[in-house]
């Protein structure tokens, strides 16, 4: 791939970015960064949250990944539907009926100042980590790809990358991220059905039908597992899909942030139930485009690289035509922006609420300030923590910091459904000591679940069992006043 094409196409694709951060930035107020004015188009929030919900990290991992575990992760995407509809039903009236602007600010009315703090540092700790990592995933194919023929180091690349996202999100926040989204969305899905269009050339499919037919009988589209013993069993992974999406989106400011910038209650319940459609829709066509890329491969008689992960990109850049790999940056670019981008700005609204209760202790000519500097802050943190990531260099330490990351939401699970569906107060000052507990208790029981529970072992239903123990934590530290 010619290095100055991917830097045009990549450039132009900044400009537009800018070009929308300009119009939706204009006339702001001191709020208009956290809630958008609460004027979003549904239709636009349910399309762009597609993007924010599949990282960079999924653009590569799950096609790849269907060599090792075929179609086996839409039992988990089944799930989400499940979840959605629970969010729908339940966290959403929730919210709408509180104005929040933070979700967490819940957790103070129902329980107290420490659960309050708790639930926000938890969510900032998990989304921080989880970001990064996907940011340093994605940085890393980049600077394969571009930055390394430019002679630019990592560390330079990655400052330009945070650099950008801080410059087109610092003044119109999440009122420019829902557009920024909507953009990127049709870019990472426009590069998956490209790719898709350009290998079934090459395989001489000429329908629709020839299409279906050619991931259909292969035996890496099996959707269902049904040994009870595997980390994929389809029961495992169908609940765990379930309170993964409750957690990772109905507790997530990230993703809440953008719902609570709808019109109403209603256009926010009509946004999910579109976003959950989509999203089934979406998953299918990676997993798809997962059994495409393995057909090419064998068809061609190339060698699969050491890790699933590496497929995509190296079929893109080595193999598939100029244009096809063009087309591939420029997707893999999309998710990996749409993801950081709405992350800074969710990261610096729970910050300036929750942390620094900016609307109580500043005035609204104070606020924008102030706001300026925490995105600025956490605009630095994320490129600390990708450097951090890039010198750690071991793929064993990325997978153990991604998963511990995930532990993080386990808490919010135990703290939002004790408050949801109990009358109990707690012992506020008590909260943060379980929730380290929690998570500590579930990797160790996760850990030697083979050898406690005959063999059964634990995959993301880890975070069930975490936000359980919160629960049982909780109860036994209820008040009895």
């Amino acid at each position: 791939m010619d290095p100055q094409i991917v830097l045009s196409v990549i450039s132009a694709y900044f400009l537009l970015l800018f070009l929308i951060s300009w119009f939706t930035s204009r006339q702001v107020t001191a709020d208009t960064f956290f809630t958008g004015d609460r004027q979003s188009p549904w239709f636009l929030v349910a399309f762009g949250m597609i993007g924010a919900s599949l990282s960079g990290v999924t653009f590569i991992s799950v096609p790849g990944e269907v060599g090792n575990s075929n179609f086996y992760y839409f039992q988990v995407v089944l799930g989400y539907t499940v979840g959605y509809f629970t969010i729908a039903k339940v966290l959403l009236p929730l919210y709408y009926r509180l104005n929040l602007i933070s979700i967490y600010s819940y957790l103070e009315d129902r329980f107290g100042f420490w659960s309050y703090k708790t639930g926000s540092f938890f969510f900032l700790l998990s989304r921080a980590l989880g970001s990064s990592l996907r940011l340093y995933l994605v940085a890393s194919v980049l600077q394969l790809i571009l930055f390394d023929s430019l002679g630019i180091p990592f560390w330079v690349s990655v400052l330009i990358t945070v650099g950008l996202i801080w410059l087109y999100t610092f003044r119109g926040g999440i009122k420019t991220v829902v557009w920024t989204d909507t953009l990127q969305t049709a870019f990472m899905l426009l590069a998956v059905v490209i790719t898709i269009v350009s290998i079934g050339d090459e395989l001489g499919l000429k329908s629709l039908g020839d299409y279906v037919s050619s991931v259909a009988s292969d035996s890496r589209s099996e959707i269902f597992n049904w040994d009870w013993k595997a980390g994929t069993n389809f029961f495992k992974q169908f609940v765990s899909g379930a309170f993964i999406t409750i957690v990772m989106t109905g507790l997530d400011q990230d993703m809440m942030q953008k719902n609570l910038t709808c019109k109403s209650l209603g256009e926010a319940q009509k946004n999910m139930f579109w976003f959950t459609t989509i999203l089934v829709i979406v998953n299918l066509l990676f997993l798809s485009l997962g059994v495409m890329l393995y057909l090419y491969a064998e068809s061609r008689g190339i060698a699969l690289p050491g890790k699933s992960d590496q497929l995509f990109p190296m079929l893109a850049t080595e193999h598939f035509s100029a244009f096809a790999g063009i087309v591939f940056v420029l997707g893999i670019t999309a998710a990996a922006y749409s993801s950081a981008d709405s992350t800074l700005t969710a990261l610096t609204t729970s910050f300036c609420i929750d942390f620094l209760q900016i609307e109580k202790k500043y005035a609204p000519e104070k606020r924008v300030a102030v706001r300026k500097k925490v995105h600025l802050l956490f605009t630095g943190l994320f490129y600390f923590l990708i450097l951090a990531f890039y010198w750690l260099n071991d793929q064993s330490v990325i997978n153990s910091v991604f998963i511990i990351a995930g532990y993080t939401y386990g808490p919010l699970l135990g703290l939002y459904s004790f408050g949801l569906f109990t009358k109990y107060q707690v012992k506020d000052r008590m909260v943060p000591y379980l929730a380290v507990l929690s998570p500590l208790l579930t990797f160790l029981i996760a850990s030697n679940s083979e050898k406690l529970f005959w063999g059964y072992k634990f995959g993301f239903e880890a975070l069930i069992l975490n936000g359980a123990l919160m629960f049982l934590g909780l109860f036994l530290l209820r008040r009895k006043d």
